[in-house]
């Protein structure tokens, strides 16, 4: 960013971290230019073998693996060095430690790090997946907010009441002392599900009497908007056999979501996750003139999605999601409602559009797309009638023909138009594409990932996300997370092509 200001002392450049006044410049120089002046120590910890138990073992901390080579890592680090400097002055220091997954093969393989930055959060030993942002403040804000146990004390039935909202789970565990063991697992599985659900849990046997419940069991909520009658108000887990905390989160996840519940922005992620999956698209309004209108439409699909118990159901605004319905090639519908689904193999298969609503239409269409006797929508750019460049051009129509050919090892980059680092790339993965052009077994490949569907198993996270797709596996393509000059990518192909570089001693 303009300006950014930097401190040189003999040749070694420091962030300027003080007031951008006369007296915070005057300050900052006055104090840097004393000959006896050294600079602070790393505020984050440098992590190896001998030290990462004791580490890990504080209340809450997080850790970074990295590669030095790594150019996010590098971007990572003044951010990641300022959050640990501002987490270090908290009233409950956070510490904050990095592992060089280089040299610190063990960890890295004994924790699966398979890209860099990897960022883990810890709780007294215990592995968390760190979802937070990557700059000073996302990072300081997101570790202050992780302090403390995700379950809170509830101490009448009143608070628990208070505590559930209308359109989302609530997870209460009921106990009759603080040593019991089981508590501690019911805070753990907590704790691993905090940035998704709330959770209470309680001691007060009036709160279990009001809930029909004994102590050692935890009760996942239906959200009141989302009842039906096909479904209990509330789902019961009784405590007495299980191992870990594991068993906890496996069972709430089973009930993470109603038999029809809401596609909305902030449940994207939860319900992306579900294959089969299927949306009602029409006009959600919960609004006293509208609520009526609303639940009508959803207690149908719900009497639908009763017999179809292995596939995900919801209601989504129009509106809203009118990106979706595009997506599926429903934009122009019409229709007071549209229905569309990801099938098992995660395509999409929109349903012809109804006039009016039809139990058993939906049913067939439903039965048809769990066999998969629907033919899916493709969203594809037209397939090129010349392929100039010696990196080659797929579209969502050629993909199969191209990636999935198994006479071939395939290299793809899925990129987005308007993406610095995928402009970046472009030279380097021509000259690549230049350089093997004569491996005839090898292709190296590019795909507007904004423009064209792509199989689940090559989902672009982030731009450019790139895939190694060998002759022999095309289901399981490897996602590629080495450098990025052709040397780096030279180095991988050699290692990992099937039926390429047959003299790879040559290279």
């Amino acid at each position: 960013g303009y300006p950014t200001l930097k401190f040189f002392k003999k040749g070694v450049p420091y962030d300027y971290d003080d007031a951008r006044t006369t007296e915070g410049l005057i300050r900052y120089v006055k104090e840097r230019s004393a000959p006896d002046w050294k600079p602070p120590p790393e505020a984050v910890v440098t992590l190896t073998k001998d030290n990462f138990k004791d580490f890990i073992n504080n209340d809450l901390s997080l850790v970074e693996f990295y590669a030095p080579w790594c150019g996010h890592c590098k971007a990572l680090a003044p951010s990641y060095e300022k959050a640990a400097k501002q987490l270090n002055i908290q009233s409950e220091p956070i510490p904050l430690g990095k592992v060089d997954a280089t040299v610190e093969t063990e960890l890295a393989s004994e924790y699966e790090v398979s890209g860099y930055p990897t960022l883990f959060l810890f709780r007294k030993g215990k592995k968390y997946e760190y979802n937070g942002p990557r700059d000073e403040t996302g990072i300081v804000n997101y570790m202050i907010m992780q302090q403390g146990e995700a379950s809170k004390l509830k101490l009448s039935v009143k608070d628990v009441k208070s505590s559930m909202k209308q359109d989302e789970i609530y997870v209460m565990g009921f106990f009759d002392n603080l040593n019991d063991p089981k508590l501690r697992m019911y805070m753990d599985a907590a704790n691993a599900m905090r940035e998704e659900f709330s959770f209470g849990h309680t001691l007060d046997p009036k709160i279990g009497d009001a809930y029909k419940t004994n102590p050692q069991t935890v009760l996942v909520f239906t959200p009141e908007r989302y009842y039906t009658k096909y479904e209990p108000k509330w789902h019961v887990m009784k405590l007495d056999d299980i191992k870990d905390e594991g068993d906890i989160v496996e069972f709430v996840r089973k009930r993470e979501v109603p038999l029809v519940g809401q596609y909305k922005a902030n449940n994207i992620k939860l319900y992306q996750k579900y294959r089969p999956l299927c949306f009602v698209f029409y006009t959600v309004d919960w609004s006293f003139d509208h609520r009526e209108a609303t639940q009508l439409w959803r207690n149908k699909v719900a009497k639908i999605a009763n017999n179809h118990k292995e596939v995900k159901f919801a209601i989504a605004d129009e509106d809203e999601h009118s990106h979706l319905l595009a997506e599926f090639g429903l934009d122009d519908s019409g229709e007071e409602i549209n229905i569309a689904c990801y099938g098992p193999d995660g395509k999409k298969y929109p349903m012809e559009p109804m006039e009016e609503w039809e139990d058993d239409e939906v049913e067939e269409y439903i039965t048809k797309m769990k066999k998969g006797k629907l033919t899916p929508h493709l969203k594809s750019q037209p397939i090129p009638k010349r392929q100039d460049s010696p990196v080659k051009t797929v579209v969502g129509k050629s993909f199969d023909k191209i990636v999935k050919d198994k006479s071939k090892d395939v290299l793809i980059e899925l990129y987005a138009p308007w993406c610095g680092h995928c402009k970046q790339l472009e030279p380097i993965y021509k000259e690549l594409a230049t350089k093997v052009k004569k491996e005839k077994n090898l292709v190296i490949a590019k795909m507007d990932a904004t423009a064209n569907d792509v199989p689940e198993a090559f989902k672009a996270e982030g731009f450019p996300t790139i895939y190694f797709a060998p002759s022999n596996n095309k289901e399981n393509p490897v996602k590629y997370s080495g450098g990025r000059t052709v040397d780096d990518f030279m180095k991988y192909l050699k290692e990992h092509a099937t039926v390429a570089f047959k003299g790879k001693d040559e290279l």
